[in-house]
């Protein structure tokens, strides 16, 4: 007997117990929880009218419902549904499109709610929370929005057993629609591996990816200071092997080459398939998952070696996304840290590199000049020299700049954060004639101890700068690791002036938070990693392993279709087990279905046990007594549930010794 079947409520008509006031109460407040869950994440993104809007006829609908109070006319909800449309409308400036569409679909889902009458109203309730379920993942694909769904899926489940058996109670309902996502999980994965990937996310940019910040493919002094007070996720990443040291963990972003006198900006160049230099060296696989950022640049291990699908390098090694980077994404990438690069540049790209305004800064062009030594290599140790010997300052909060921002740093303030040391020793590099440029992206990391993976935020970006060397080619100068080297080796907690603010999180008080942090962003990380950045790219790679090609939508489809009827029949075989596998009271229930049939007296499929009693009592008078206490017990006993083990022992003796008249007793 199915689970459905066993909770069929009990009345002649099979739909008075519908009715009645007690389980159509709990009916009604299941399907009220379901549409405010379905309803409630949303609220952010929505305008507020509408989440108020939607709270009240949730509202009014809870009071009428406790009321018992009919549903209000269609002619007084029209107008509500008009208004809703015209104000989203005005609000959005359109109906159609993402946040349109699930305003509106919130409203209907509230009108809906209020107005239903019977069970075809309450199935279609049914079906927009379900609706509006998988419409949060259009805002937001985080675990915890996948966890809040399914809850919400949980009750919305909940609500429709309601429809079939209105007296269960909450824990059956909840335990049957546990059930039920459980036998709907395995279609899931097969619908989630093999069926084609959008190449881009349905309907745009989810929300939580707007607010991420980052790197910019400009650099002025403080836009990396303020970028490092933020303690947003920048990327992850995993590495095949051993991890490189902190000194040669340098992310390449965005290389900065042309110089307006206070702003740096990066300049054009050919792209390429892999980057122009011969690896050499230490390699280091790795698995970067990487932040939305809404730019193409990726965050690679310096120097990133390619070919690498769906990326490309710049002249200069940045490795580059085909696409922006809109959404998580994930890249397997290698890097050699100790290769030469760019032994043999290109003399337009020296030239740019040696580009300095032709005004501006003059006392940095003199020290330039007095600094200046038979050789580049001279040159550059003259420069760092006189960094490190006129007591610079590091740190977050350095003192605003006139209009000869370089000047002021060097002679003046001499407090600044690594875009000002790497910025002002560019600087005085090109006024010396050497190629330089300025390097931004991320330094260090710090390795989450509960999966390994080397977590990066926008706490750790950072700025250095390049020298091109005859016959070496482009090699780091960090200035930073000179008046800060405990930046480099122990992260930025450990490198400012005693007493300057930091970010919450770096603070030594709050490592409690760091390690629950931890946790969870190891958990986070593999359901990126497994879920969010399963796109089109990686299926196509799995689909190839097993032989499948992703061009091809007969064999795709084909798979699905042979997948699923396999799924169907190992459910029907699992069902036809089951079927065999009754519980005692069930059996018992069906030994005494059986043997009164054989006496004419069958049961009809949809008779409950209570309706058979009074059959079967005004059939024979002689058993009524007999008979009437069989079929009720097993009626309480059924559809009460938890049943006492003695109960249902005494009812099987009952049904087992029950000695009908014209019969002959069986021998003890």
């Amino acid at each position: 007997m199915s689970a459905t079947a066993r909770h069929r409520p009990e009345s002649s008509s099979g739909h008075a117990a519908a009715d009645e006031p007690g389980p159509r109460r709990g009916r009604n407040a299941w399907l009220l929880a379901a549409a405010a869950l379905s309803i409630a994440p949303h609220v952010t993104n929505l305008p507020p009218w509408v989440s108020a809007l939607c709270a009240a006829l949730l509202i009014w609908y809870g009071w009428r419902s406790w009321r018992g109070q009919a549903a209000p006319a269609r002619w007084l909800l029209a107008p509500i549904a008009l208004g809703a449309a015209i104000g989203v409308r005005l609000s959005l400036g359109q109906l159609l499109g993402k946040t349109p569409g699930l305003a509106l679909l919130a409203v209907l889902l509230g009108l809906k709610l209020l107005e239903s009458r019977n069970m075809r109203d309450i199935r279609v309730v049914v079906l927009l929370c379900f609706f509006l379920q998988f419409g949060l993942f259009f805002n937001n694909q985080s675990l915890p929005a996948a966890a809040f769904a399914l809850f919400a899926a949980l009750l919305t489940l909940g609500s429709q057993i309601s429809l079939a058996d209105p007296i269960a109670g909450a824990r059956e309902r909840l335990r049957l629609s546990a059930v039920l996502l459980v036998q709907g999980l395995p279609f899931m994965l097969v619908f989630f591996i093999l069926f084609p990937r959008a190449i881009s996310p349905l309907w745009g940019i989810p929300n939580d990816a707007l607010s991420i910040s980052g790197l910019s493919d400009s650099m002025s002094p403080g836009t990396i200071s303020e970028l490092v007070l933020s303690d947003e996720l920048a990327f992850t990443a995993e590495f095949d092997g051993p991890r490189p040291p902190p000194p040669e963990r340098y992310w390449r972003g965005p290389v900065l080459t042309a110089f307006d006198g206070r702003t740096w900006r990066m300049a054009g160049g050919p792209m390429l398939d892999r980057p122009a230099y011969t690896p050499s060296g230490r390699r280091y696989d790795y698995r970067i998952m990487l932040e939305p950022h809404h730019q193409r640049w990726l965050p690679a291990l310096d120097y990133p070696a390619g070919p690498v699908r769906g990326v490309r390098f710049t002249h200069d090694f940045q490795a580059v996304s085909r696409a922006p980077v809109d959404h998580r994404m994930q890249f397997r990438l290698s890097a050699f840290p100790r290769a030469e690069a760019g032994g043999d540049e290109a003399p337009w790209t020296l030239e740019q590199s040696r580009r300095l305004p032709a005004h501006g800064n003059p006392r940095a062009r003199g020290l330039a000049a007095r600094l200046k030594a038979p050789t580049p290599g001279q040159t550059v140790e003259r420069i760092l020299s006189w960094l490190t010997e006129n007591d610079f300052t590091y740190t977050l909060q350095p003192p605003l700049l006139d209009e000869n921002s370089i000047d002021f740093f060097l002679f003046n303030t001499r407090m600044g954060f690594c875009e000002h040391f790497a910025g002002a020793f560019v600087f005085l590099a090109r006024a010396a004639d050497l190629p330089a440029r300025v390097v931004t992206g991320y330094q260090g990391g710090r390795v989450n101890p509960v999966n390994g993976a080397l977590t990066l935020r926008q706490s750790d970006a950072h700025a250095w700068a390049e020298v091109w060397f005859s016959g070496r080619g482009w090699i780091r100068v960090d200035p930073t690791a000179l008046i800060a080297p405990l930046r480099i080796e122990r992260g930025l907690e450990n490198s400012l002036p005693a007493g300057e603010s930091l970010p919450l999180m770096l603070r030594p008080q709050y490592q409690w938070l760091r390690q629950l942090r931890d946790r969870w962003e190891a958990v986070a990380t593999t359901w990126n990693r497994l879920v969010i950045t399963y796109d089109n790219r990686r299926q196509r790679d799995l689909l190839e392993t097993f032989g499948l090609d992703p061009a091809s939508p007969p064999r795709v489809f084909g798979a699905i279709g042979i997948a699923s009827a396999l799924l169907l029949a190992a459910f029907y075989y699992w069902a036809r087990r089951r079927r065999n596998t009754v519980d005692p009271l069930d059996r018992a229930w069906a030994r005494f279905s059986a043997r009164l049939a054989r006496r004419g007296l069958a049961r009809a499929p949809s008779e409950g046990p209570l309706d058979y009693g009074r059959r079967l009592a005004a059939a024979r008078p002689a058993d009524a007594a007999a008979l009437t206490a069989i079929c009720t017990s097993y009626a309480r006993l059924r559809y009460r549930p938890p049943a006492p083990h003695r109960e249902i022992c005494k009812l099987i003796h009952s049904v087992d010794h029950l000695i009908l008249k014209e019969e002959t007793p069986r021998p003890r």
